[in-house]
């Protein structure tokens, strides 16, 4: 019951991590807080709910970025490693950072980044189908410290890095969410293998969270087929209204759990 639980919630979030770019953390971590409800035996703290949503973004994002890579070629490949290697330097402080918050530190954060983050996603203007006019330097620049910033806070939460960067690159780039969907792949990529090492090093990874990181990890790429072949059939604006669904059940779930930590 244990690992078809973990498989379940692993194809689900893979389709999301390929569809929307962001990770699978914004489910996996408020499931693994809730998941003992269903499967007692699947008891896990917000410190390991973070190390296994972590673990899943390896096998995930990677398969993902394959596909984008050799299979659709929908990315640009210089854009995506000048994220990837900002992704890969915050990412890197990610383990100090987990070792020293408390779990209800660590839930009030998740929440007031999910907040943040979903009102920037409101508030930029309309999609945009082209890039923003600014030089080719200036935007390798924005994305190395866009990757950078979303590395330090979204391994540390387990979040990949979708749920931060996608407002980001809209706002600031004025990049469409399907083209970001691509670079947050690659970015998430990067920043969870060098988070996965920071964990690794700060005693984090049990484990327990390995294998259920390995469980979902592996059954996500089954998702991330079935997301791929989604996308390619979804509108821009049916994209936008899917995200911002997520973001919603994501932040109240979380907020269940902020109040329970303090006792409301």
């Amino acid at each position: 019951m244990e690992y078809i639980s973990l498989a379940i919630l692993g194809i689900i979030t893979g389709a999301i991590s390929a569809l929307f770019g962001i990770g699978g953390g914004m489910i996996i971590v408020p499931c693994m807080l809730y998941i003992h409800y269903l499967v007692p035996s699947l008891d896990f703290s917000s410190h390991a709910a973070v190390g296994i949503s972590v673990m899943q973004m390896v096998f995930s994002s990677f398969f993902g970025s394959f596909l984008n890579v050799f299979k659709k070629k929908n990315i640009d490949l210089k854009e995506a490693l000048f994220l990837g290697l900002g992704g890969s330097i915050g990412a890197s402080f990610s383990g100090f950072i987990l070792a020293v918050i408390s779990s209800k530190n660590l839930m009030t954060i998740f929440l007031l980044v999910s907040c943040y983050t979903f009102y920037k996603f409101l508030a930029r203007p309309k999609p945009k189908y082209h890039d923003a006019s600014i030089s080719t330097q200036k935007k390798y620049i924005i994305l190395v410290i866009i990757g950078a910033l979303t590395g330090v806070f979204a391994i540390s939460l387990g979040i990949g890095g979708g749920v931060i960067m996608t407002p980001l690159l809209a706002y600031y780039l004025k990049f469409a969410t399907k083209k970001i969907v691509a670079l947050s792949l690659f970015f998430i990529a990067c920043a969870s293998c060098t988070g996965s090492l920071s964990f690794l090093s700060h005693g984090i990874m049990t484990e327990s969270v390995y294998k259920a990181g390995i469980v979902l990890g592996a059954f996500s790429l089954i998702g991330v087929l079935i997301g791929s072949k989604l996308i390619e059939s979804i509108s821009l604006k049916l994209h936008r209204q899917i995200l911002i669904c997520l973001y919603l059940v994501s932040i109240l779930a979380t907020l269940h759990k902020v109040l329970s930590y303090h006792g409301l």
